[in-house]
């Protein structure tokens, strides 16, 4: 009896294992008939995240990651498989993320979209839709990091390279010449500052003379505007070159005159020096011509043998 019971109780603890793996089984393996296959494909690095993970959609658990592998082709890029219930209808605008669960490290795949309205995305098992794969907000601070300390580094280096000890002693050359110039300069001004204190009077004289020449100006042109009137100092001046050149005009005519008288007076006196008696008895007439009574030809000249 004692064996019975023994072997009644072990088949029972057998039967019962036995439901309970099945049960397990089921419960790992039961979403296999009712989740689709998507294929995420990233070239980021997938740090925490490993086969069996959750995935979640808006922070709800949809399915899990069934396996992470590089792409044969590319080993840049990372496929990741998973499994979301079929009831959850992706659109093409769904993108996938990693999350962290808290301080364990543990990663998760996180799906989202923009929630514009986009036509469904259809999958199979045989060839599951691919879903774009982006950075994580820790992702990026990571790659922001990195670049803040490369930036830093180069930096420093620049320092480094500038403060050398050649560097320096440039500098303490060009403090002791500053200085030296601002010494100079120093007395410049100390010089220049009799002048500057002199200057409001200069101003003061300077405004005084542009108010004489103000005046003076003034006064020219009222004069130019009297000796422009009618009568005035230029009209006379007119006048009086007109009445010159009325004179000049007469005093030439007047010249001209005497001229001619010169010239009868020079043919009376030829005359008068070549017959004297004219002056008495008048002018004698002129001998006739060929032709005329009383001509007298001239005498005959002798021939020479």
């Amino acid at each position: 009896m004692e064996n019975r019971a023994h072997a009644l109780v072990a088949g029972l603890f057998v039967i019962f294992l036995a439901a309970a793996v099945a049960a397990v089984a089921i419960w790992l393996g039961g979403g296999a008939t009712t989740r689709d296959k998507y294929l995420l494909v990233s070239e980021f690095p997938v740090n925490g995240l490993n086969s069996q993970a959750v995935v979640r959609y808006r922070g709800v658990t949809v399915g899990k990651v069934e396996s992470i592998r590089l792409n044969p082709e590319n080993p840049h890029f990372i496929h990741i498989r998973i499994a979301v219930d079929r009831d959850l209808q992706l659109t093409r605008n769904t993108y996938a993320q990693l999350g962290f669960q808290g301080l364990t490290g543990l990663a998760f795949v996180q799906l989202n979209d923009d929630g514009k309205q986009a036509e469904p995305l259809v999958t199979s098992v045989d060839d599951p839709a691919q879903i774009p794969f982006r950075p994580s907000t820790l992702d990026g601070l990571a790659e922001s990091g990195q670049r803040l300390l490369g930036n830093a580094n180069g930096l420093i280096e620049q320092l480094n390279l500038l403060l050398n000890d050649q560097n320096q002693a440039q500098f303490a050359a060009i403090l002791e010449n500053t200085r030296g110039a601002t010494g100079r300069l120093q007395n410049v001004l100390s010089q220049l500052e009799p002048g500057i204190q002199s200057l409001p009077a200069l101003a003061v004289d300077a405004s005084a003379v542009l108010k004489r020449t103000d005046q003076l100006v003034a006064d020219l042109n009222r004069i130019a505007v009297k000796a422009n009137q009618q009568g005035g100092v230029v009209d006379n001046l007119s006048h009086t070159a007109g009445e010159l050149v009325d004179t000049m005009h007469k005093l030439r005519e007047a010249t001209e005159g005497i001229t001619r008288n010169t010239r009868s007076i020079d043919r009376v006196l030829l005359q008068v020096e070549e017959q004297p008696r004219s002056l008495l008895f008048g002018r004698s007439p002129p001998l006739p011509g060929p032709g005329e009574e009383g001509f007298v030809p001239p005498p005959a000249s002798p021939s020479i043998p």
